[in-house]
């Protein structure tokens, strides 16, 4: 019979022609096939521990901010040095005299910032190190220069810090060493901050070339706690000028106490968180002359003097000084005693501009205010205009915010 026509005879030559297996060659076979199945040449073990061929780990590494060798870096801008694949230690900014640079390092140690501002036209060295995984070590080096300015003009904020001062009173931030170009007015701006214990809405304005104020919309609620800070150490004015300095300040709101003169009523009344706490005679500026009339608009209290000089020579006094003096006005007009016009007080408007009050009442009221306290004035035939300090009452709203930069 035949299978798969394979003749039967030829099925028994062809197994007596195969070789025999012996345990010695299986054994071969198993140790091979496990060879092939490792996934990688075979090979002495490389220095990092594995076979030969294995990529070892990277070499550490860093880079700087500004990099090595840069000038005319800005002081204020950010100042660092971070690590790849490696930790920083012992890293160190030295200024030319050794001195070390504030700074902090991350939780990770990859990255060193400075925490403090770099001089001006100096040159900054760095030193440390970057460690590896596998021990390798970098060393950290480098150096920078900081720019020089043709000039560095103060600059001033007022309220002082720890001032309580009236619900009128301003922000104000002024440039008396350089005027400040328009097109740096947005810059300055941006590094202005006011922060409030209570909400309060309010901009930026500025008042010339070497002024900016910052005041509410409305009056400011009382007892409002005010921090403001003004980060203009580094900032570029133009023209090679830079800030001096960042500023700061602190300070408290009073309680709402508002003045209002009607200058008709030959009366001065003061009102106390809307409610009225005094009621004085008084004799207003002369109402048929603009230049001796007491204006109208919101004003505030500038100056406090126990005893204040009014000499004016153009209207032919000197040697006049009287007491329980309080400024609210650049253009001269004070709230004073003024005995020697008793006889108008409460009755006519004679005085130059001024309020004149009785000695009493004007001590009275004097003990009663903080600078900043608003004075509101009506019924006066002349309206001063915004020129004559502090104005920033007299400028509507929709015309304040039109004043600023951003």
């Amino acid at each position: 019979m035949r299978a798969s026509g394979v003749p039967r005879e030829s099925m028994a030559s062809r197994r007596a022609a195969m070789p025999t297996r012996t345990p010695m060659m299986l054994l071969g076979a198993i140790l091979l096939l496990l060879a092939g199945c490792s996934g990688g040449d075979s090979g002495s073990a490389s220095a990092g521990g594995g076979l030969a061929g294995t990529p070892s780990a990277p070499s550490p590494s860093f880079s700087l901010e500004p990099g090595d060798g840069d000038a005319e870096v800005n002081p204020a801008s950010d100042i660092a040095v971070s690590a790849a694949d490696g930790t920083l230690h012992d890293i160190v900014l030295t200024d030319p005299d050794g001195t070390e640079v504030a700074g902090e390092l991350n939780a990770e140690q990859t990255r060193w910032e400075s925490s403090e501002p770099l001089g001006y036209a100096a040159t900054y060295t760095w030193g440390g190190r970057v460690e590896g995984a596998d021990g390798e070590t970098v060393e950290v080096g480098g150096s920078f220069d900081t720019l020089t300015p043709d000039s560095q003009p103060r600059a001033t904020i007022n309220p002082v810090d720890d001032a309580t001062v009236g619900v009128a009173m301003p922000v104000s931030v002024k440039f008396p060493e350089q005027p400040i170009p328009d097109e740096a007015k947005a810059a300055v701006e941006e590094r202005l901050t006011v922060d409030t214990s209570v909400p309060v809405e309010g901009s930026w304005a500025w008042l010339g070339d070497n002024q900016v104020d910052w005041r509410p919309k409305d009056y400011w609620p009382a007892d409002t706690e005010v921090a403001v800070r003004a980060d203009l150490y580094g900032l570029d004015y133009g023209g090679g000028a830079f800030g001096k300095a960042d500023l700061t300040t602190d300070f408290t709101i009073g309680r709402n106490q508002v003045v209002k003169l009607d200058t008709r009523s030959h009366r001065m009344i003061v009102e106390r968180d809307g409610v009225q706490t005094a009621d004085y005679p008084a004799s207003y500026g002369e109402d048929d002359n603009p230049d001796l009339a007491t204006p109208n608009g919101t004003f505030m209290v500038m100056t406090k003097e126990e005893v204040g000089n009014f000499s004016n020579p153009d209207y032919g006094y000197t040697d006049v000084e009287k007491k329980w003096a309080l400024r609210f006005s650049n253009h001269g007009e004070f709230i004073h005693e003024n005995e020697e016009n008793r006889d108008n007080i409460g009755s006519a408007n004679t005085s130059h501009g001024c309020v004149n009050l009785f000695e009493a009442d004007a001590k009275d009221y004097f003990d009663s205010a903080l600078i900043g306290d608003p004075i509101e004035i009506t019924g006066s035939g002349t309206t001063l205009p915004p020129q004559y300090d502090v104005y920033d009452w007299q400028i509507p709203w929709e015309d304040w915010v039109q004043r600023s930069a951003l």
